[in-house]
């Protein structure tokens, strides 16, 4: 039997794990409905105190009297803004989050609030929260310029630039005249046309923000990013050096440099370039940067010590795996989706007038660009990038079916008569935001979906397109975890911020691919990486033929597709194809030993093995 409305799991103790400093009954534990708004007069001497303690730089005095009023009145605006400015402020990035989540529960209509946490969580790239904050706000306060803007912006950190530059122009109708050019809000213009490979749109407003004598650090670098992007490396660097000369020994600066010297094969220079920007304490972007360069250098001892500070940097300032909310998703996944209930569950029609997706499955780093551009260069087949549809419908799956259980059990409404029809709803659904979204080029009968940790909800991508290509890109799961954990990744519940925790989620995800497969018919189809990079006509082939496309010479020569690839792989993909990156393990294999007892499952399952 199902639990249709599952209740949350309360323990015991004092302390709230959360880091807030509060009780559990003063904190996550705490009713909204139940709470009284205290007006800030009845802590005035406190809040006074504690006002001049936090503009004195006195953090500890501000957070002590901002929880001894909030133990006593939990719903008091001004003493729970204190506090989550405190712990922002001191790096305390989850207990942040979970002061301002609970002062938009509490003030649901305070649009100065929203915007707040919109911008907190646009900063710390945690999108879900930002896009609910930022959509809050804008409902709120739909002619504000400001409103639009932000939600421009986090949709751009979103990979949503049409959407992005809809509201970033509707920004600039809706300020003042004299705000219109603000350069700010033409940079991030810039930036969503160059994300849409509009270059020559996005440089003219660079060029123009340039004429105005109002470049900053920052639209410098995106502009550097811009040319990049369109592989005038001359130009990126010449941008690197204004930028340096405005900000002579910006990390900022050397990173992206270094970065750039990598880009044209140029390690030694990369790594002199970081060297001359190092402090005692490096940040965490200049240790991964200093990481990848040595480990292109075949200095992998050297290497992997600054992952591992970056990462120990990461967790230091509040990342971590959330393990505990990715096993309950996968738990409930796998409750859900048995072979009795699966075959009950109806699966949507095509909708034949419209282009249909191909599914890019693969845990982060596994190959997945490599086939997105690999297909894209077919005439027949667009990109659609990293959608984020499907993780989105599962989010909003109770309120759009009506259901009082959340997502997966949200899905049981379609057992009943009178909702059978909702999975074809929710097809349209997506298809309709893929088009928003620019996926869907015309003429061309395909687009691609290769959102990472999609396979997550292969269930639910099996019910809304049982007819459509899946393919799913397997690697060695050493050489996978290993290049997680040496780059900057969120996905999969923060499991980057350590190797331990990268090796866990890609054992949760692995075992859940294997529940599916188990359970449901899936139009499936496997490609190993190893494979494709040794021997790629033949593995492009089975795949076009599998997606029911006519081989195209084209294909083999991804590196000249024009297209940006708005991954973190992007540069590989303008490189003919190389076998550098197979078996990279073997590089690392002392300092892997602790996550192989995880791995080996999914090693054996996958037909692999270890080479010591």
């Amino acid at each position: 039997m199902l639990d249709l409305i599952q209740k949350p799991d309360v323990a015991g103790g004092p302390a709230c794990p959360c880091g807030t400093g509060l009780s559990r009954q003063n904190c996550c534990e705490l009713d909204p409905r139940h709470v009284e708004i205290v007006a800030p007069e009845r802590h005035a001497a406190a809040l006074t105190a504690l006002t001049r303690a936090y503009h004195d730089g006195d953090r500890d005095t501000a957070r002590r009297l901002a929880i001894e009023v909030l133990e006593i009145s939990p719903g008091q605006r001004e003493a729970l803004g204190a506090l989550f400015n405190v712990l922002r402020d001191v790096g305390q990035v989850q207990a942040a989050a979970a002061a301002i989540n609970r002062l938009a529960r509490l003030f649901p209509n305070d649009a100065t609030i929203r915007s707040i946490a919109a911008g907190f969580f646009l900063q710390r790239n945690d999108m879900p929260h930002a896009h609910g904050h930022g959509r809050m706000l804008l409902r709120l306060a739909p002619e504000e310029s400001v409103a639009h803007f932000l939600m421009g912006r986090i949709f751009l950190a979103s990979g949503k630039a049409q959407a992005a530059e809809f509201h970033l122009q509707s920004a600039e109708h809706l300020a003042a005249p004299d705000k219109r050019n603000a350069p700010d809000l033409q940079a991030a213009r810039a930036a969503a046309l160059r994300e849409q490979g509009r270059f020559a749109e996005s440089r003219a407003i660079y060029e123009r923000i340039s004429g105005e004598g109002q470049l900053s650090l920052q639209i410098l670098l995106d502009w550097a990013s811009l040319e990049e992007a369109a592989r005038d490396f001359t130009a990126a660097f010449a941008l690197l050096d204004r930028a340096e000369a405005m900000h002579s020994g910006s990390p900022l600066v050397a990173v992206r440099r270094a970065g750039l010297h990598r880009r044209v094969h140029e390690p030694e220079r990369a790594l002199d370039a970081l060297d001359k920007s190092a402090s005692e304490e490096e940040q965490a972007g200049t240790l991964l940067s200093k990481g990848q360069i040595l480990d292109s250098l075949g200095r992998y001892d050297e290497a992997f010590a600054c992952f591992d500070a970056c990462k120990a940097r990461i967790r230091k300032g509040g990342g971590r795996y959330l393990a505990e909310e990715a096993n309950k998703l996968v738990e409930g996944l796998k409750d859900f989706f048995t072979e009795g209930r699966t075959r009950l569950l109806p699966r949507a029609a095509v909708r034949e007038a419209s282009p249909q997706p191909i599914f890019i499955l693969g845990f982060p780093r596994s190959g997945t660009t490599l086939v997105e551009q690999t297909l894209n260069s077919h005439p027949n087949i667009s990109a659609g990038d990293e959608l984020p549809i499907v993780n989105s419908i599962a989010q909003r799956a109770q309120l759009l079916l009506g259901s009082p259980g959340a997502y997966p059990v949200a899905l049981s409404e379609l057992w009943l008569g009178d909702r059978r029809g909702h999975i074809d709803t929710l097809r349209d659904l997506y298809l309709n935001e893929a088009h928003e979204m620019g996926a869907v080029a015309p003429g061309k009968s395909w687009f691609t979906d290769k959102m990472p940790l999609n396979e997550t909800h292969l269930g639910l991508i099996s019910l809304l397109f049982p007819k459509s290509p899946i393919i799913h890109l397997v690697r060695h799961p050493l050489d996978v975890v290993l290049s997680v954990f040496s780059n900057a990744l969120t996905h999969g519940f923060y499991c980057a911020s350590a190797l331990e925790s990268a090796a866990t989620h890609y054992a949760l995800i692995a075992d859940l691919i294997a529940h599916y497969r188990s359970v449901m018919p899936l139009q499936y189809h496997a490609v190993r990486y190893e494979d494709l990079v040794t021997d790629q006509e033949r593995e492009v082939r089975a795949m076009l033929d599998f997606i029911g496309e006519p081989f195209d010479p084209a294909v083999l020569a991804f590196h000249e597709n024009a297209r940006h690839a708005r991954t973190a792989s992007y540069a590989q993909v303008t490189e003919k194809l190389y076998t550098r990156s197979r078996f990279r393990y073997r590089n690392y294999l002392r300092h892997l030993e602790p996550v192989i007892p995880i791995l080996e499952p999914a090693i054996e399952r996958l037909g692999y093995s270890i080479e010591r």
